[in-house]
């Protein structure tokens, strides 16, 4: 096993400051360009960055949408945010640029939610809109409860792209895909609108409140609030589905792919790394297979993003390579699908009001504003080599996550879902991953409605009707 791999944390950035926008987040601020003007930060910031510029002629942007609630980011987070918000009553639109919803679910391929009870197996600590998911997809025959120490759900993923269009539809959410979150507008020291690119042109969405569901906190980060992000990320991974496994281990009954993919006897063997796959629900000999690593990259940088997503594809095909060449006598492919995106496991975080902690996840600390429960492990997977550090609950049986880690400091009306949550090193690897992400995401939508019923910005919503709502939603709230 990996020994630590302490991350040293990058200076906060902060993009307002960089565009002489730094003060916007005091609360004595006024948008620049004067009183009742609004302003596009995300394009201000991006202006301030070195190298040289083009100067883009000012113009009006049409309102696509106006809304009580805009959810920028269509993963599994952003549409339980969606349709937590909606069900409430809330009028909601949802950003996604791909063309479906469920983001590495579906995107990236990434077909494991984990276990719902305590270490124990004695209590359900997670429910809402994610058992309502594997119940909705079991009826379908997409889902498979893989039973052992710790119950697993494998998915369909592919079942699971229409099953979140029935629910957004179902919930009167105003889908938009296909397009592409740019910027924010400001005013008055709150976010007024999001600006998107799609096939129609450029637009605006304006909304009361906002959910930033993009992973990165690409919405917390153009609007110039506070963001960090570690000197060395987790490696992503480009997963993929492969066919003929089966005939292989037919043939070769010591086959392990696993560890095939890394045994350097074959000339196609990947840099040591770590390698996961899992079964298809409702497929024929088809298994995603999570087994490459891409070292050093972040991919909350664009030109790093699209190297990383080109050397992931290179590393499938090695790995593709690999099984015809030595496993099925050079006949046939083995390849079946690509992911639409590359697995990313962390980039930026938003600065929020309650940065979590690793010793609070392994202590198991209570949070009186707690809107998530979680047993999955501290999992970093090593950014440089290969290995990962796994520490094991062992003093609690499950940890908590408060809302607090979602809520950007200096926000009015903006929430975090996701992986951009506020959490040190060890206490990210543990909660990351999407069964632990969607119910961040169900809390944000119920919050934005919250603080919309309320009056009251994000940061001062009562936090225990929040955790009353969430449980007349369904959320197992501990």
């Amino acid at each position: 096993m990996a020994t630590d791999h302490p991350l040293s944390r990058r200076g906060l950035f902060q993009a307002a400051g960089a565009a002489g926008l730094g003060s916007l987040w005091s609360a004595a601020a006024s948008p620049a360009g004067g009183a009742g003007d609004g302003n596009s930060v995300g394009e201000a910031a991006a202006a301030s960055s070195a190298g040289p510029t083009i100067a883009e002629p000012a113009r009006q942007i049409p309102v696509a949408a106006d809304c009580d609630v805009c959810v920028v980011g269509g993963s599994c987070t952003g549409v339980f945010a969606a349709v937590a918000a909606a069900r409430l009553g809330a009028k909601v639109v949802l950003i996604e640029s791909n063309g479906f919803f469920g983001g590495v679910a579906t995107a990236s391929l990434v077909n494991l939610w984990h276990s719902t009870e305590d270490m124990e197996n004695q209590q359900q600590i997670i429910a809402g809109l994610s058992t309502e998911v594997f119940e909705r997809l079991d009826r379908r025959n997409s889902l498979t409860v893989v039973k052992g120490k710790r119950t697993h759900y494998a998915l369909n993923t592919e079942e699971l792209k229409i099953e979140l269009d029935a629910l957004i539809t179902e919930a009167n959410v105003r889908p938009m895909l296909h397009a592409m979150f740019v910027a924010t507008i400001v005013e008055d020291g709150r976010i007024a609108a999001a600006v998107i690119e799609d096939k129609s042109g450029r637009r605006a969405i304006r909304a009361r409140q906002f959910i930033d569901a993009t992973g990165d906190a690409d919405v917390v980060a153009r609007t110039g609030m506070p963001i960090y992000q570690r000197d060395t990320v987790q490696p992503p991974t480009m997963c993929v589905i492969l066919r003929g496994l089966e005939a292989i281990r037919r043939k070769h009954p010591d086959f392990n792919i696993h560890r095939a993919i890394f045994d350097a006897k074959y000339p196609q063997a990947l840099q040591p790394g770590f390698s996961w796959g899992r079964a298809v629900p409702g497929g024929e000999d088809e298994y995603m297979l999570a087994g490459t690593r891409v070292f050093n990259a972040n991919c909350a940088e664009a030109d790093e993003l699209t190297e990383a997503t080109i050397e992931g594809r290179r590393q499938v095909r090695a790995i593709c390579d690999l099984l015809r060449e030595h496993f099925m006598d050079g006949q046939g492919t083995p390849l079946l699908t690509l992911p639409a995106k590359i697995g990313i496991r962390e980039g930026r975080h938003a600065q929020c009001l309650h940065t979590l902690t690793q010793d609070e996840l392994l202590d198991g600390r209570r949070f009186p504003d707690a809107i998530a429960n979680g047993t999955y492990p501290v999992d970093i997977h090593n950014a440089s080599g290969g290995g990962i550090t796994f520490r094991y609950l062992e003093k609690t049986p499950f940890y908590q996550i408060p809302y607090s880690s979602l809520v950007p400091r200096g926000a009015h009306n903006i929430l975090v879902a996701g992986r951009s949550i506020d959490a040190d090193e060890g206490a990210f690897g543990a909660v990351r991953v999407m069964i632990n992400c969607n119910q961040m995401g169900q809390a944000a939508g119920v919050a934005a409605w919250l603080a919309l019923d309320s009056g009251k910005s994000v940061a001062d919503i009562d936090t225990h009707r929040l955790r009353e709502t969430l449980k007349q939603q369904g959320a197992a709230i501990l």
